[in-house]
């Protein structure tokens, strides 16, 4: 079960689709309930799935507005007895306005009407690495954390002067280090779960994503009306090889 944002769905859309190619002929079955995402192959008993859940933490509609609750998991119930968990978080901690999807933070038992989005991502985080701690069983449920997948909507990351965002770059970046430098995200995410006692596997997807400029869907994300998608990925492309990790550590374990 993949547990996450757009990125998770990525990275899910991208396992179904490998699958199905290694299968071609075997039947398969999809279908959506609410926020959950189910491709199955019943002759082989497998089923993928996608929770869309962007902070792995609660929102909650309270009568003065949604409260971003960094202290609370109810719907870890759904996570419970999956074979393998791979879970994402980041996209959404830093949207504003009309992308925002809460009004409120709240924080134990003080609420805010906003905090530092770096500090209140951390604290999320350690609210599912105390999930994960009370709730997994490592004899039967695998758990992995995706990592974080950066953006390229500054060309000033990647130094170069004659590009704006991603849109119409058409090759990666040969160098092997990020002029960036390391994603700000990650290295909270590296602290974090250095604090979690049960084995949890980092996809670590990041550093070799920050090198594909040139794989994003561009212009052709929202169909060239509203700007250049810098965010997502192409498919066939950057999400297969996270997919290539997964089945490397799956093997490996």
């Amino acid at each position: 079960m993949f547990v996450g944002d757009s990125l998770s769905s990525n990275q899910w859309q991208s396992l179904t689709c490998l699958l199905h190619t290694a299968v071609p002929r075997a039947k398969h079955t999809s279908q959506r309930i609410g926020g959950l995402s189910t491709f199955s192959f019943p002759a082989y008993g497998v089923s993928i799935m996608f929770s869309r859940n962007a902070f792995l933490v609660d929102i909650v509609n309270k009568k003065h507005g949604r409260v971003l609750k960094l202290n609370s998991i109810r719907s870890g119930q759904l996570w419970k007895g999956a074979d393998v968990l791979i879970f994402d978080t980041w996209h959404w901690w830093l949207h504003t306005g009309r992308k925002q999807p809460w009004d409120y933070v709240q924080d134990n038992k003080i609420t805010h009407k906003d905090m530092n989005r770096m500090v209140a991502y951390e604290k999320a985080l350690r609210t599912w690495a105390r999930w994960v701690n009370f709730n997994v069983d490592p004899a039967k449920t695998k758990v992995f954390f995706q990592g974080v997948s950066p953006d390229h909507m500054d060309s000033r990351d990647w130094k170069d002067p004659a590009a704006k965002t991603c849109r119409g770059e058409t090759h990666p970046m040969l160098s092997m280090d990020y002029p960036g430098g390391p994603h700000p995200a990650q290295v909270i995410l590296n602290k974090v779960l250095r604090s979690v006692s049960k084995p949890v596997h980092l996809l670590d997807i990041t550093g070799l994503s920050q090198l594909r400029k040139d794989g994003h869907p561009s212009a052709f994300g929202y169909g060239g009306r509203r700007g250049s998608d810098c965010t997502h990925w192409c498919l066939p492309g950057v999400p297969d090889t996270w997919n290539e990790l997964l089945f490397a550590a799956l093997i490996h374990s």
